[in-house]
């Protein structure tokens, strides 16, 4: 099957992102991306002009909300998983985007080798949540390979970041609030101060699930945390920020 010259895979859908009339290619069966992506676009602040990395990319949907939103003036997807990173490069393709979006295939933990030294603005990443492969039956899953620390932990993004981002430049991450201490000490191991942190509540009476991180290479320090970011209201409808975030 084919629109508008794209081909689309067995068990694959094209979803609307409600951007720019942009869309995406997603498989269920493998990995579909999750609100932890739409509201690391929306927390990422990108500065015109600016080169953006996007580390474990995907199906490259943050590279596409950030090309959206923002006035970036290139971005690349770095993944290792093969048949994702075809899926990302045919979602840049369906948008017309080539010129903008380059979605390359590798390894994070070889990204200082992939890329020149301190040549982007920003960097952002949605890594992988949980700690090593307990519990899983299949390590080879693209879901688990997306949910746990199976090819690369978070020492691995930090300290490739830490080599690609330009001083001053930036670093957005969302992570789970259970590793907030080991996030901080780890960026600032690799000189990456800590600059915003948003928590995220699913509904107001919860705890949070998720937070997102602004890092900053080189920054003096110094960090702001912005006032909680809730999801849900008390019907399940979600609360006005979070349609702002996804364009509705």
């Amino acid at each position: 099957m084919s629109k508008d010259g794209v081909m689309l895979k067995e068990n694959e859908r094209i979803d609307d992102l409600e951007r720019n009339g942009y869309h995406i290619i997603q498989d269920p069966g493998r990995f579909c991306f999750g609100m932890d992506a739409v509201l690391l676009s929306g927390f990422a602040r990108v500065k015109d002009g600016a080169r953006v990395l996007d580390l474990g990319t995907g199906t490259g949907i943050i590279p596409i909300l950030l090309e959206a939103k923002t006035g970036a003036a290139h971005l690349t997807g770095l993944e290792i998983q093969p048949d994702s990173a075809d899926m990302a490069r045919r979602s840049v393709r369906l948008n017309g985007l080539e010129e903008k979006i380059d979605i390359v295939t590798g390894d994070i933990k070889e990204a200082g080798e992939r890329f020149e030294a301190a040549s982007f603005d920003v960097i952002t990443c949605n890594p992988p949540y949980m700690i090593g492969r307990h519990g899983l039956k299949n390590p080879e899953d693209a879901k688990a390979v997306a949910r746990h620390e199976i090819l690369c932990t978070l020492e691995d993004v930090i300290m490739q970041t830490a080599k690609l981002l330009k001083p001053g430049g930036s670093f957005f991450m969302v992570h789970r609030p259970f590793r907030l201490a080991e996030i901080m000490v780890v960026l600032r191991e690799n000189k990456l101060e800590p600059k915003r942190m948003q928590l995220v509540y699913p509904f107001v009476d919860k705890e949070p699930n998720m937070v997102l991180i602004e890092a900053r290479r080189g920054g003096r320090p110094r960090l702001t945390v912005e006032k909680p970011l809730i999801v849900y209201q008390e019907s399940g409808e979600y609360m006005p920020e979070i349609y702002d975030i996804y364009g509705y």
